[in-house]
């Protein structure tokens, strides 16, 4: 199976001179478990996305869990096998890694319908492909709004890490997600702040309680919790926001925002 760009050009650039318009030069680099991107034009986020990619060193597999934007598929689907056609080249599936996962997952299923025409790991690849052009990519979209599915999806993805990350396999989880969504750049800060300091504090489960509790409109928040409890099991003490921004930044429209947060895991 070959998934092609549906985005290339239009939410992301093509040319790999533009990304690194993205990228922040001076960024300190660093080891990580996991971290957390926004997936929205990078027009609006791709300074956020850009600041933690340019804070990381390179892996060579890299496990990116994002929401269900289509509502196509199984709860948890998962692209198994084949490659990602991308401006930079072919994304090749770490097969081994998503047999691993399924084997250990109530929930995985291998799908590709739910990836046809899904965004949020797309944009995430440039980024990915810039750092290391042979990196393999592990898709997992989440249609769940269930805590118990996000420990499954964590535990699967924790026990593949054990079994595969090694010195010449690194692996980084990243959880693809906006947050609030259009609301005024005031109350989004708030809500958003809500989320960040359970995020913070590596608190997957009250990280999924408060954003159902007081509404907070983040789509990504089960794959932000999924990545979180994995990244617990794998030994992640902190969790450091690299740059938070809203929409209104760059379209001038503070009344209507969506928030983009930055973390890197570790």
């Amino acid at each position: 199976m070959i998934r092609n760009p549906l985005f290339a050009g239009i939410w992301y650039p093509k040319e790999k001179q533009e990304i690194a318009a993205y990228l922040e030069t001076k960024a300190q680099k660093t080891d990580a478990l996991a971290c957390i991107c926004p997936h929205a034009g990078w027009m609006y986020s791709g300074k956020v996305a850009g600041a933690v990619y340019s804070s990381l060193y390179a892996y060579d597999t890299y496990v990116i869990i994002g929401p269900n934007h289509t509502g196509l598929g199984p709860l948890a689907s998962i692209f198994s096998e084949g490659s990602w056609k991308m401006p930079l080249g072919n994304a090749q599936i770490d097969t081994e890694f998503v047999k691993t996962a399924i084997k250990y997952s109530e929930f995985l299923s291998a799908d590709t319908t739910a990836h046809v025409r899904e965004h949020c790991i797309e944009v995430q690849l440039p980024f990915i492909q810039y750092f290391n052009p042979e990196a393999k990519i592990v898709p997992i979209i989440l249609k769940s709004d269930k805590i118990d599915v996000a420990k499954d999806i964590a535990n699967a993805v924790s026990e593949a890490c054990k079994t595969h990350n090694a010195p010449n396999n690194r692996i980084l989880l990243v959880a693809s997600t906006d947050m609030t969504h259009y609301e005024s750049h005031e109350y989004a800060k708030k809500q958003d702040k809500l989320a960040l300091e359970h995020i913070k504090h590596l608190d997957g489960a009250e990280l999924v309680n408060t954003v159902q509790r007081r509404g907070i409109s983040m789509c990504g928040y089960l794959p932000t919790a999924a990545v979180m409890l994995a990244g617990k099991t794998l030994g992640a003490k902190t969790a450091k926001l690299v740059k938070y921004a809203t929409s209104g930044e760059t379209s001038g429209d503070f009344d209507s925002v969506v928030g983009y947060a930055g973390l890197i895991i570790k």
